[in-house]
């Protein structure tokens, strides 16, 4: 399936204006504390002090691009005796998960944003391995620049189910507007004072599309494993690009 969506005039043209002026205004007027959440991070949990993750970005000739996410790292590398990564609540420390709570460990993205991979408002980026478990409608929420923060983000975050999540996305991409991004923005700064929404209630981090799927019983274990291995090969391809 060709991915194609028809944008309007604020969409092609004015939205990324803005994101360039609000994302320059925020590293000026906020460096001091990403200086300050470098140091500590540095502090706490060492080297790297930026995590960085391929994500599926926007839509160019119909099939989605991966780009670099940024964040400051909020997790350990702790591993058990065989070398394994330990569980996530495991290697989420004290000042990590205050960092995830406050979206503090989203603020590198603002970056990404100036770069021209990321808007302010638009469809959060998954992971890669998320995307592969899309279907082609869900996968229609690639056609608009993903955002730092989006519809999905203030209707519930990932206390939703994920198909609700992604039709929320789907619901922000029927109609992208000023109006609707300022207002989106307005009751993501409401959010993130309740810090709600941040995991999925049962779990240090929110369970990835694929093993929610393949819990509930929606994916059978060898598709499961296909995708999961699709997934692996658009990260390394991704990965050689960039050398």
């Amino acid at each position: 399936m060709r991915l194609e969506r028809k944008r309007g005039f604020y969409e092609k043209y004015i939205k990324r204006l803005l994101d360039i002026i609000c994302s320059l205004l925020f590293i000026i007027v906020f460096c001091w504390l990403y200086a300050i959440i470098a140091v500590i991070v540095k502090v706490k949990m060492g080297s790297p002090v930026i995590f960085r993750q391929p994500r599926p970005g926007i839509v160019k000739n119909g099939k989605e691009t991966i780009f670099d996410m940024y964040k400051f790292r909020s997790m350990t590398d702790e591993r058990d005796s065989v070398g394994n990564l330990l569980p996530d609540e495991k290697r989420l420390p004290k000042f990590g998960a205050l960092l995830r709570s406050t979206s503090l460990d989203e603020l590198p993205e603002v970056f990404c944003i100036l770069r021209g991979t990321m808007s302010v408002i638009g469809p959060r980026p998954q992971l890669v391995r998320d995307m592969v478990f899309m279907s082609d409608k869900q996968r229609m929420r690639h056609t608009a620049k993903p955002g730092l923060t989006g519809l999905a983000q203030v209707r519930g975050r990932n206390a939703v189910t994920w198909e609700e999540k992604l039709d929320w996305d789907l619901k922000y991409i029927e109609k992208v507007s000023f109006l609707g991004d300022v207002k989106i923005l307005f009751e993501t700064v409401a959010v993130v004072f309740k810090r709600s929404g941040i995991t999925d209630g049962e779990n240090a981090t929110a369970l990835d599309y694929g093993d929610a799927l393949l819990k509930a019983g929606k994916v059978a274990k060898p598709r499961y494993d296909a995708e999961m291995a699709h997934a692996r090969n658009l990260i390394e391809e991704h990965e050689k690009g960039r050398l």
